[in-house]
């Protein structure tokens, strides 16, 4: 349920580097997290993953190859009515516009019947250590303590002992979660950024990386990102049947992300 005040988002987006939102405001406040990573301008289909914050275009998986996908490394194209890439496997278009004030992205991948894929808006948030994620329970929550392990299975908000719904204090920890719901809702003071995904016919979640200061372990950083997905795995490699998005015989998936913002007053 959305609650408060109700403010007008705004994104901007850099369909050069990848499709990348480069900003998402509301209310004369950025929610984007960024970081200098002089890589991110260069990279080129294959590369590693270049941590520049805001929200990447995670197609077709999260972990495992290629590394974040294969469209955020890419050029995409924009006309009057769409912004669109071309990988190898399939073509994704996005389109952005506004409903009430929130920012809908409507998303069409079409490739062959019975493509398997993973999609997550990669969405890192500019949050204090105050803030807390809002999802209804119960809410089943599968956590990758490890970025090479594979995940424990419990229920949102705390598993194997973390406290998920709590971003701070920072403790030197990292680790991700996929949970199966399709909305999160991330409160920060008096601000409150909602978030959810919809398609018809395959499996939703919501992905979280909670990076207290815990990653990379030769530089660490504090980073927290909330990613509606496609998918209930990070990985497509090896996903169990339902755990990732499949393409119907007509060629096409379509799914929508709403981004609304509110402010207590």
């Amino acid at each position: 349920m959305v609650t408060g005040t109700r403010l007008p988002v705004s994104v901007v987006t850099d369909p050069d580097h990848g499709g990348r939102w480069t900003s998402l405001t509301a209310g004369g406040r950025e929610w984007l997290w960024h970081r200098d990573e002089p890589r991110r301008p260069l990279v080129r289909p294959g590369a590693p993953f270049a941590d520049a914050g805001g929200l990447e275009e995670c197609v077709p998986t999260v972990r495992g190859l290629p590394d974040h996908g294969d469209a955020w490394s890419r050029r995409w194209r924009r006309d009057e009515q769409a912004d669109s890439v071309e990988c190898p496997d399939f073509r994704l278009t996005r389109h952005l516009g506004t409903e009430a004030g929130a920012a809908v992205a409507d998303y069409t991948l079409t490739a062959e019947p019975g493509y398997r894929f993973v999609w997550a808006a990669h969405a890192l948030l500019d949050l204090s250590p105050d803030a807390r994620i809002g999802i209804e329970a119960p809410a089943e929550t599968r956590l990758y303590p490890d970025e090479g392990a594979g995940w424990i299975t419990g229920d949102w908000p705390r598993v194997d002992g973390i406290p998920l719904d709590r971003l701070g204090p920072d403790d030197g920890t990292a680790a991700g979660a996929v949970v199966l719901t399709p909305r999160a809702a991330v409160h920060d003071g008096p601000h409150t950024l909602h978030l959810s995904v919809e398609a018809a016919g395959q499996p939703v979640a919501v992905a979280l990386w909670r990076n207290l200061g815990g990653f990379p372990q030769d530089a660490p950083y504090r980073s927290i990102g909330v990613e509606p997905m496609l998918g209930h795995v990070f990985d497509r490699t090896g996903a169990a049947v339902g755990d990732t998005a499949v393409v119907p015989p007509s060629g096409e998936v379509a799914w929508r992300l709403t981004v609304t913002a509110t402010r207590r007053t």
